[in-house]
């Protein structure tokens, strides 16, 4: 039942991130969700992961911030409360499926290997693939200061 409350948590915060106009919010919600998916690989027996999930979290997310503050404009509104518990709403909409089908329940799919095991010896694309999004984020981020500093 404590996955299934973490992974409702987690759609909502992905939400939040995305749809929240205030680039401070947006951050503190992506901060959400990386926790939470963090604390869904601890909890299913992957510790390494849940740990290399939060460090990664923690640079990404103090490039974004820094980014954020020095390139993004301020919204001239603030965001009403009303659309905010629409985002909510719909994370709690979407998340439905994760409440009802048990995402934390057993599987017979490959039931002789650990999932520690599974996401550390069958992920390494993943890993290279995280690699290159993190090092793209950082050129773009370089690109987009460079270019606004020769104005």
């Amino acid at each position: 039942m404590i996955i299934e409350i973490l992974a409702v948590g987690l759609i909502i915060s992905a939400i939040l991130a995305l749809f929240l106009d205030e680039v401070v919010y947006s951050v503190a919600a992506l901060a959400g969700t990386f926790l939470f998916t963090a604390l869904i690989y601890v909890l299913s027996g992957a510790l390494y992961a849940g740990i290399f999930q939060f460090a990664v979290s923690v640079g990404t997310l103090a490039i974004l911030f820094l980014s954020g503050e020095m390139l993004g404009e301020k919204p001239a509104r603030k965001a009403s409360p009303v659309r905010t518990g629409g985002l909510v709403g719909a994370g709690i909409l979407l998340s439905l499926p994760a409440i009802f089908l048990s995402v934390s329940g057993t599987s017979n799919v490959a039931a002789d290997v650990d999932f520690g095991e599974a996401l550390w010896n069958l992920r390494g694309i993943d890993v290279v693939l995280q690699a290159i999004v993190i090092l793209t984020l950082a050129l773009g981020i370089s690109i987009v200061l460079y270019e606004r500093r020769k104005k």
